[in-house]
């Protein structure tokens, strides 16, 4: 998996080659200017021959090279940061595009059975920590490899017996990389899941803080929260403190490098085989050598927890999509929908709908009644495909609608839901829901849903900003114009799932004479509780247990005195 995930990465970068390939150029510049500055501050040492004895013009040439030297080493440097950090954000903006859109092609089973709060960390916190980790990378991953060899190159160019020097010791800084690398990812690993684990809780308790409050479960939460901050802060520690160890453990190879070059450089040069210069030249180039394990294990640290969110993004965006399953698509539909012999279930090991047939007639208002559990809103969410049936076929217009792509079964649907959406855009805008209809028209399904009422009374009107957590609309409001929505479509099969439940009843004795304009010739599916709303059904569906145990009309159904019978009764007693 880390090869692969890192393979991809790669890929990604690549997308962006001329800024790498650009990048990488300054990089080179930026360690060439850097090994060279050295070698030219010890001639420049060496031109100063005893005291009176200076050669003023050899030195004064040697320090105009190393102020070019040291300007093309900031211009590279600077050039290199813009070109790594655009990359860097590139890839990150491509990954939480392709996340996001992502999440539109999920099958509701996914977004059913993942936290939103995991979900969400790995969308901006993961992608956050793999830009950080590529940004680290680019920057000094390439540049300490550089240093290193040309380091080894000129030092064996100065003198063959301070290059050995450095060089035995340098296996001592590959088993100190190697030693705190192998540790931090599965740390880093284990935090990335604490600090979802962290973000999920955070989300579901800013979503549910009024029923927290209502419920006096603020202690509660509180203990909840205090439980998943020590897991992550006991996970964050452990991979903190093994990427923290990386500076003093390398910063101790370089004072042993350093000791043991000076020692011998200064033998060498007591016994004159070396001048002062090269000496200091020797002693510049084993600080440089040593000093880019420091910055790699760093990065090699910074980049595992940069791998493991990867990998987190990666599993979102291979996650299997929403297939069409059905290449056919359809404009229009008389509305006709039969179940035949239709089993269904979220968890295989338990039964929830089995065996059900039933058939809808084109325009017929057709109500599902039953308890908490019953499966009443299972049949609307195989009626959408959010799911398919596990056996038997939903069939419209005598059609199986898995030879129907989704979106065009659900184009054919209108659907008011007793939860209600509110985007964060205009009054109009959440009416229209990106479809294209002029401004007459929204006003008129307004009007038909009497939300009309009250959007002009608004600071702007229909132009009045909206979201989701506005406290500037009740909860009847939303749901009006959730039904203005569906005013406006008119499409030919309906689904109200509990679509007055939220509205006093004066305003909806008035929505229940717009939904009689509106069913008329449309196919209907009513959810209900308040059994009052679907008196006028031509058929009610009677459901407990995921099975159809009485179907009829209101009439019918209380001249038997059977579930239903006792339903209506205990609500009208």
């Amino acid at each position: 998996m880390y090869k692969n995930t890192l393979k991809r990465i790669v890929s990604m970068v690549w997308e962006h080659k001329f800024s790498f390939s650009l990048s990488q150029i300054c990089a080179l510049l930026y360690t060439i200017a850097n090994l060279v500055i050295p070698l030219y501050t010890g001639r420049a040492i060496d031109f100063v021959i005893s005291e009176g004895n200076v050669d003023f013009p050899s030195l004064f040439r040697m320090l105009i090279i190393i102020a070019l030297l040291a300007l093309l080493s900031f211009v590279s440097s600077y050039l290199m940061a813009r070109l790594n950090n655009r990359i860097s954000y590139l890839v990150s903006r491509k990954m939480r595009d392709l996340s996001f859109s992502k999440i539109s092609r999920l099958p509701l089973s996914y977004l059913d059975s993942h936290q939103s709060g995991d979900t969400l960390s790995r969308i901006v916190s993961d992608v956050d920590n793999l830009s950080d980790g590529l940004i680290l990378g680019f920057s000094q991953l390439f540049t300490g490899v550089m240093t290193i060899v040309g380091t080894l190159i000129l030092l064996f160019n100065l003198s063959f017996m301070l290059a050995l020097v450095v060089l035995l010791v340098t296996p001592l800084s590959f088993f100190v990389a190697s030693f705190i690398s192998s540790r931090t990812n599965r740390m880093y690993r284990v935090m990335a899941e604490d600090r979802a684990r962290q973000t999920e809780c955070i989300d579901e308790m800013v979503r549910m803080d009024d029923e927290i409050k209502v419920y006096a479960g603020k202690r509660n939460a509180e203990e909840i929260f205090d439980r998943i901050n020590e897991d992550y802060a006991a996970s964050s520690f452990k991979a903190t403190f093994f990427s923290s160890i990386t500076n003093p453990s390398t910063r101790f190879v370089n004072s042993v490098v350093y000791a043991l070059t000076a020692l011998t450089g200064a033998l060498l040069a007591i016994s004159g085989r070396i001048s002062v210069g090269l000496m200091t030249s020797a002693l510049s180039y084993a600080n440089q050598y040593t000093k880019p394990f420091n910055e790699i294990t760093g990065v090699i640290a910074e980049f595992q927890n940069a791998i493991v969110s990867a990998s987190r993004v990666f599993s979102l965006i291979d996650e299997k999509e929403e297939d069409r399953a059905g290449e056919c698509d359809i404009e229009s539909s008389s509305g006709e929908v039969a179940f035949d012999r239709v089993s269904f279930s979220y968890d295989k090991s338990q039964k929830l709908i089995e065996n059900f047939s039933f058939k809808a007639l084109s325009g017929k208002h057709v109500a599902i009644v039953g308890p908490t559990g019953a499966g009443k809103t299972t049949i609307i969410n195989l009626l959408m495909r959010f799911y398919d049936a596990d056996k038997g076929r939903i069939l419209l217009d005598e059609r199986d609608i898995t030879t129907i792509s989704r979106q065009s079964v659900r184009k054919l649907f209108g659907m008011v839901l007793q939860d209600t959406y509110i985007r964060n855009a205009t009054v109009r805008e959440n009416i229209l829901m990106g479809r294209d209809f002029s401004d007459e028209e929204v006003r008129r399904a307004a009007r038909l849903s009497h939300a009309d009422s009250f959007i002009e009374r608004l600071p702007d009107g229909y132009d009045t900003i909206l979201s989701d957590e506005s406290s500037a609309l009740s909860q009847g409001e939303r749901q009006l114009l959730s039904i203005a929505r569906i005013m406006l479509s008119l499409p030919p099969i309906l689904i109200l799932d509990e679509a007055t439940s939220s509205i006093d009843t004066r305003t909806e004795i008035l929505i229940q004479n717009s939904f009689s304009r509106l069913m008329e010739g449309r196919t209907t599916f009513s959810v209900a509780h308040r059994l009052s709303t679907i008196e006028n059904a031509d058929t009610i569906l009677v459901m407990k247990d995921g099975a159809v145990i009485e179907m009829g009309s209101h009439k019918e159904l209380l001249a038997r005195k059977g579930f239903y019978y006792d339903l209506y009764k205990s609500q009208f007693a």
